[in-house]
């Protein structure tokens, strides 16, 4: 009998041979485990030339989706099929063994940093101007998931510049350096990846964690700090070549939080924490190349973070997806509760001059509906019914429209549109039929825009941001966000920050 066919065997069977044969199979797993994957993945499934194989990492990809990677490999990737070396029950002991945690819990300390460290091309040592002809500030990013790849967009003609391999599984979106030249990605195994725009390399690389939230650039540019899940930390780093400053070990008393995100706060020069497990909001200043955490208390565990445009308060989504905390940043002080039931995505709000005064809307996750709140009361002034839960929504203060996709149920393939004035939808979109049609971006004029059919076989489409016309559609794979330059760096009310 073969390996494989042992281990089905004793899963079978489990119930009734004795422990020391269940030992058996948990053995021979690991054994399969150390012959076919550690070289790629890590003796400890933290990840080496592939990504870290933990239940953390894994949860984007689902246990049939990683049978089949392992039984046919993943294409534009180093990870080969082993369909021909490994039998069913094989396949399957392992997906089973890579969705388990780890006997004891993993660590991601000083030295792992520093000794992930990489510098292919170290500041100063590349040429400072670009080396093509586009604008600029009107570029865009787009993030394929599909096969784990960046294409770089001239924002002009929408015709694609470049296309480069990124880390496993991109997460938070790349932010950008004021000067709009640096662009940084932080990925879901923790890895911090620094690229030149200007001369299309990657300048220098750091992991930060085993398992990251996101990343955020200070305002003058000078620092990146990472969000960690695992371990429960805050990194601090030297933006210029990614060089280790600070680990910020994020405790209450006996208790450590995950990162659920991290901010940059322009106007504070400071970076803002979303804890997960601890009911607090932190402000991180740098001072003399050192961090100093602010405590802000808050009622409840919050999970997402929305600002004001001056940055005076943040907006938490709470943890039971019912409502809302308004939380003044100079205070600490929560000041109103907003009723948002349904789970709102405040990390995907957007705000516009409505009627003399400022509003923000923002999506939920767990309910058909668009929020519109007064910034002035803090009130909910409209509540929007849409085709079923969203995820992202964008505009931008050149357009008179805000468009909403509805990311998640049987209309996903649907986006909305809505007059940003009479706070209506105005028009339902079915850009490609049974296919997820997901995140806008606006060019830096807020004249055409970019929509995601978020599939392996998807594209990008470009509308014009008045008529709403299809003006073209790039094939892309499974595209997820779209970032231009100019929105980014300026914090471009429509976008995400």
């Amino acid at each position: 009998m073969s390996p494989g066919n042992k281990i089905l065997l004793v899963i079978a069977t489990s119930l009734l041979v004795p422990a020391s044969l269940q030992a058996a199979s948990e053995t021979e797993t690991e054994t399969l485990y150390q012959q076919h994957c550690a070289s790629c993945h890590g003796a400890d499934r933290l990840g080496g030339m592939g990504p870290a194989l933990l239940p953390e990492n894994l949860s984007r990809l689902k246990k049939p989706q990683a049978e089949d990677a392992i039984r046919h490999g993943r294409p534009a990737t180093q990870m080969p099929a082993f369909d021909d070396v490994l039998d069913d029950a094989s396949v399957t002991a392992l997906a089973e063994y890579i969705y388990q945690p780890p006997a004891t819990t993993p660590t991601w300390e000083k030295a792992d940093i520093t000794d992930s460290h990489l510098l292919p091309h170290p500041a100063g040592t590349l040429p400072g101007q670009p080396a093509y002809d586009a604008d600029m500030m009107n570029l865009f990013l787009v993030v394929e998931l599909g096969d784990h790849h960046v294409t770089l967009l001239d924002g002009d003609t929408m015709e694609p510049i470049h296309r480069f391999a990124s880390r496993y599984a991109l997460h938070g979106g790349p932010k950008y350096s004021p000067d709009g030249r640096f662009v940084y990605f932080g990925s879901r195994d923790g890895w911090i990846t620094k690229y030149d725009l200007y001369n299309l390399k990657v300048t220098a690389e750091v992991r930060a964690g085993i398992n990251m939230r996101n990343i955020a650039v200070s305002a003058d540019g000078k620092y990146v700090l990472a969000a960690n899940y695992l371990p429960h930390t805050l990194v601090l780093f030297d933006a210029e070549n990614l060089e280790l400053m600070e680990i910020i070990p994020v405790e209450s008393g006996e208790e450590t939080s995950r990162v659920s995100a991290v901010y940059a706060a322009p106007p504070r020069n400071s970076f803002i924490a979303a804890l997960k497990d601890i009911p607090e909001a932190w402000e991180i200043t740098v001072e003399n190349d050192a961090a100093e955490v602010r405590r802000m208390q808050t009622d409840t565990w919050l999970d997402d973070f929305f600002f004001d445009p001056g940055y005076d308060h943040v907006i938490g989504a709470a943890r039971d997806g019912e409502h809302g905390l308004v939380i003044n940043l100079d205070t600490g002080n929560t000041v109103a509760e907003l009723p948002l039931p349904g789970m709102p995505h405040l990390g995907s709000g957007i705000t516009w001059e409505y009627e003399g005064r400022r509003v923000m809307a923002t999506p939920h996750f767990r309910t058909g509906a668009v929020s519109i709140i007064d910034m002035d009361n803090w009130e909910v002034i409209k509540t929007l019914e849409t085709e079923g839960p969203g995820f992202f929504m964008r505009s931008h203060e050149n357009s008179r429209y805000a468009w909403v996709d509805v990311f998640f149920g049987p209309n996903k393939d649907k986006v909305h549109v809505i007059d940003k004035q009479s706070l209506e939808i105005v028009k339902t979109l079915q850009p490609a039929p049974g296919k997820v049609a997901a995140h806008v971006e606006f060019d830096r004029y807020g004249e055409k825009l970019l929509l995601s059919v978020w599939d392996e076989d998807g594209a990008v489409i470009v509308y014009d941001a008045d008529t709403l016309e299809e003006l073209k559609r790039l094939p892309m794979n499974k595209p997820s966000g779209k970032y231009n330059v100019w929105n980014k760096i300026h914090y471009e009310e429509g976008t995400s920050h």
